[in-house]
């Protein structure tokens, strides 16, 4: 099977790693494209750079449909352009936010969602309000980093991410915990052994949900929330 995996924003270093992370992972039948955005904000840390990101993300699925991928995965932990990329998207596509958020909740009472930035916290409560799953919140917390040195400096973000896990476990009730950045990809084994309770990874969850939803021949429903989008003139 072909999955295209789009990094929305435009760091080469950030899908590299991606890209590195993944490819230890799939399966040996399954053919992986990793590309980021050609125009656009480096790192995505705002609902503005959010929005930017999204344009450049649906001409890509637009491209996957086109060229025989079998699935698209949004590596960014806002989901940036999904339902738009539903709408206009044949195949299947995962959002890593999303559906790690449905996994979560499947794997424990509580979870706490990692963010990188700690402006970004409030938005990360808004979108499990929004999927319906505010009842499994624990937290969101904060690692006080960059989207940047999550990718740059793993040791420093682990670092972090146990102090800060370890809070959510022992003052939050946590049972798992979500690490809401793509730059934190392959950091989630090393996290749980040290943490003693389930970590998340969101790109390998959402790659492992793509090979199984081609195997079952799975795609988004086309007949309400996800219709394709009328033929219409843009200027």
């Amino acid at each position: 099977m072909k999955i295209l995996v789009i990094n929305p924003n435009t760091s080469e270093s950030m899908t590299e790693h991606v890209r590195k992370e993944l490819d230890q992972i799939k399966r040996p039948d399954t053919d992986l494209t990793v590309v980021c955005a050609e125009r656009g904000p480096e790192t995505i840390e705002s609902a503005y750079e959010e929005l930017f990101a999204a344009m450049a993300t649906l001409e890509w699925v637009k491209k996957a449909n086109r060229d025989g991928f079998d699935a698209v995965i949004i590596a960014c932990f806002s989901d940036p352009g999904l339902e738009a990329a539903k709408e206009i998207s044949d195949i299947p596509v995962i959002g890593i936010e999303e559906a790690s958020l449905h996994m979560a909740a499947m794997l424990g009472a509580r979870f706490t969602v990692i963010t990188a930035k700690r402006e970004r916290v409030a938005s990360k409560r808004e979108h499990v309000y929004r999927k319906g799953l505010d009842h499994f919140l624990a937290s969101v917390r904060s690692l006080d980093l960059t989207i940047a040195e999550t990718d740059s400096d793993p040791e420093k973000t682990k670092r972090r991410t146990l102090e800060v896990g370890k809070k959510a476990v022992e003052e939050d009730g946590a049972e798992v915990i979500i690490l809401g950045c793509a730059g934190m990809a392959g950091y989630a084994p090393e996290i749980e052994s040290k943490l003693h309770v389930k970590v998340l990874d969101p790109a390998a969850f959402a790659l492992k949900m793509a090979e199984a939803m081609v195997d079952l021949g799975l795609s988004q429903s086309k007949i309400g929330l996800f219709a394709t989008p009328p033929r219409k003139t843009f200027k």
